[in-house]
């Protein structure tokens, strides 16, 4: 087999992974964002109930490239972040390493797949400290985002 043959096999072999993992069985939940879409896990019990504005943030994919719009968001508590998908599939993570030293971050969400789909997050995180995001699959190219939660 030459190489180029080879190279190629490789390459189609992990396309096809990749687009399984992209469109993999999705988990049995009844928890559900407007619109039937699947929401990220349920904020701990203790937390607030959202009681403020809801920020629109939309999920892209286009010519340019894959990101949040707006990719800095202002907030306060008790606000609500509904991250809206336009095109792709996306995902909303807000991971310990990128906000070290930070108790209770909210869960990975559910890979939003069908235009409209929505993944909402309770803004029930401290005032006066910015915590950092991304979409897992496209944080390298360029798609994370940051929050700052400001004083009420």
């Amino acid at each position: 087999m030459s190489t180029r043959n080879a190279v190629t096999r490789f390459a189609f072999a992990t396309a096809s992974l990749l687009l399984v993992a992209c469109g993999g069985e999705k988990a049995a939940s009844t928890d559900t964002a407007a619109g039937g879409a699947p929401s990220p896990a349920a904020a701990p019990a203790n937390a607030p109930k959202p009681t403020g504005t809801v920020i629109t943030i939309e999920m892209i994919t286009d010519e340019t490239g894959n990101y949040f719009k707006p990719k800095e968001i202002e907030a306060k508590p008790g606000d609500v972040l509904k991250f809206v998908l336009v095109a792709g599939v996306h995902n909303v993570h807000f991971l310990a390493d990128s906000n070290p030293g930070i108790p209770d971050l909210p869960p990975m969400s559910t890979f939003a797949q069908l235009p409209g789909q929505e993944l909402l997050v309770p803004v029930n995180f401290a005032a006066g400290k910015s915590y950092y995001f991304q979409c897992d699959p496209h944080a390298l190219l360029g798609m994370v985002g940051k929050l700052k939660v400001e004083n009420e």
